[in-house]
């Protein structure tokens, strides 16, 4: 059974009738509940929200070892989002199959559970207790739900005072992982409307607008630090061909492969988008020219070896026009940058195709 707490908390039946310190623990119940109200509607930050809810599950439960464990829908497992304890290092990059354990049990069924006692309990396994060097013996654990659908679960591990966790505290942590799930959802809607607004539909790399914010960014960077910035200026050679004799589905199919190999192949640290049409621009931040018009050549190559729509069965080759520019050494300014590799792309394009051209700083416009 799953508690679904209407409306303000309620206390049990007797509580504003008890004794003086069940009553300032039920004031502690509910002022902690309203913290996590507050933080839920006032942070999208989901890793700010989820330490807030974790450190108000220590004040009320006093757990020896309490994490937050969060579904990967694609492999089917759980990951440890937040873990606090003995051994905590030790197991942060552990997962669970869902059904695997009492966490991985409750994430599938949807359902809370209180286990006094884990050896009697069949669902119990010790890989995280062999990895974390921790014993575990009483657990309870909450799935994190909304809309029906298990997003994680919060497990809390041996009481710090004597005896097992209650019935009660299983009721104080589902309200909890309520107030956790709101606060996900909160943040994933975030960030997939600003997802929106800064990538590209078709490719999912970023957009031009998100190119001009970015570059305003590292070029403050720059003048900062004494710092380069590269820019890579990509146009597909023959991709109007790809289009009239495949249909415009292949082609908008090409240019999402054509994505994921550029993508692949740019550090961490590099900022790729979707230009426009079949222009592609890659921001090389603390790289000098010489070395952005290698990284340039390199995935030429890559691009000229590629096969693309191969699972439609029509084996395309491609090539591509590549124009290298640099800030400071060739302009101090954002749209003369783009300007430069846009141009040194062109000689390319204009000659014969599938090169590398490196911006020359005479081709600045008068």
């Amino acid at each position: 059974m799953r508690y679904h707490p209407q409306g303000d908390y309620n206390p049990p039946h007797g509580y504003m009738n008890t004794p003086v310190d069940k009553h300032l623990k039920w004031l502690k119940q509910l002022s902690t509940f309203t913290d996590i109200g507050k933080a839920v509607t006032s942070s999208l930050d989901i890793k700010e929200v989820l330490n807030i809810v974790m450190g108000k599950i220590k004040d009320l439960l006093s757990p020896k070892n309490w994490s937050l464990l969060l579904v990967d829908e694609e492999k089917n497992e759980l990951y440890f989002e937040t873990v606090v304890g003995e051994g905590a290092d030790r197991i942060k990059n552990l997962r669970l199959k869902i059904g695997e354990g009492i966490a991985g049990w409750v994430a599938r069924e949807g359902v809370p559970l209180l286990v006094p006692d884990v050896n009697n309990d069949p669902r119990f396994t010790k890989k995280v207790d062999d990895a974390s060097r921790f014993a575990t013996k009483s657990v309870i654990c909450v799935p994190i739900i909304s809309k029906g659908r298990v997003l994680g679960v919060i497990e809390l591990i041996n009481r710090a005072e004597e005896g097992s966790f209650k019935e009660e505290d299983l009721a104080i942590l589902t309200t909890l992982a309520d107030f956790t799930a709101i606060a996900i959802e909160n943040a994933k809607y975030f960030q997939k409307v600003q997802e929106l607004t800064i990538t590209d539909d078709l490719t999912g790399l970023y957009n031009s607008r998100y190119l001009h914010h970015f570059m305003d960014y590292e070029i403050e960077r720059t003048k900062r630090y004494g710092t380069n910035i590269s820019m890579i200026f990509i146009d597909m050679d023959g991709f109007k061909e790809v289009n009239d004799v495949y249909g415009h589905l292949c082609g908008s199919k090409v240019l999402v492969e054509v994505a994921g190999v550029i993508i692949s192949n740019i550090r961490t640290i590099d900022m790729a988008c979707r230009y426009g049409g079949d222009e592609f621009v890659i921001v090389l931040p603390q790289i000098l020219k010489p070395h952005a018009a290698v990284a340039a050549e390199k995935l030429r190559n890559i691009i000229k070896d590629s096969i693309f729509l191969k699972e439609e069965g029509h084996n395309i080759h491609l090539t591509a026009s590549f124009g290298v520019a640099s800030l400071p050494e060739d302009t101090g300014d954002k749209l003369e940058l783009i300007h430069l590799a846009d141009q040194a792309m062109y000689m390319i394009k204009n000659s014969n195709k599938n090169g590398v051209a490196i911006a020359k700083k005479e081709e600045k416009r008068k």
